[in-house]
């Protein structure tokens, strides 16, 4: 019986100065070695509770397109983000299904229960949200001013 080829995606971030790319599979195992780049790029340019809320935020944004974008992890996420005066810029940009924007909405959070909490995470920790839905897939710009 004949393998089924694997997708190739870029295994390492690619760090240059102000700016990290990183493209990873669609799956839920892909977003510790995310983390972990987020984590190494940020260091030193924020305090570490800011960095955690920025990484916590990133991460829920990527699991929200492995949940509700991508049904296999055939297709890549990319992630890149870019440090410049005094802003954060991060966007992902996904393969999947498009997004309707206007269904975008975290839980009521006066609803007891476990999950759909990054929508609010998100918007709480970046200062601009924008979901751009495109031909295949979803552009989610995020952006955050970094305090000098």
């Amino acid at each position: 019986m004949a393998k089924t080829p694997q997708p190739h995606f870029t295994n390492m971030a690619d760090v240059s100065g102000s700016r990290l790319q990183i493209e990873f599979s669609g799956n839920s195992s892909e977003l510790a070695r995310v983390r972990t780049s987020l984590r190494s790029f940020l260091s030193g340019v924020m305090e570490e509770i800011h960095l955690e809320a920025v990484v916590l935020a990133i991460d829920e944004a990527c699991a929200n397109i492995i949940r509700h974008a991508l049904s296999d992890d055939s297709k890549p996420v990319k992630l890149t983000c870019i440090l410049a005066d005094s802003r954060l810029s991060v966007v992902l940009r996904d393969y999947g299904k498009p997004c309707d924007p206007a269904l975008i909405k975290g839980r009521d959070l006066d609803e007891i229960q476990p999950g759909g909490l990054g929508v609010h995470i998100i918007t709480h920790v970046f200062d601009r949200v924008e979901y751009a839905p495109q031909s295949e897939g979803t552009r989610l710009t995020l952006e955050k001013s970094i305090a000098p």
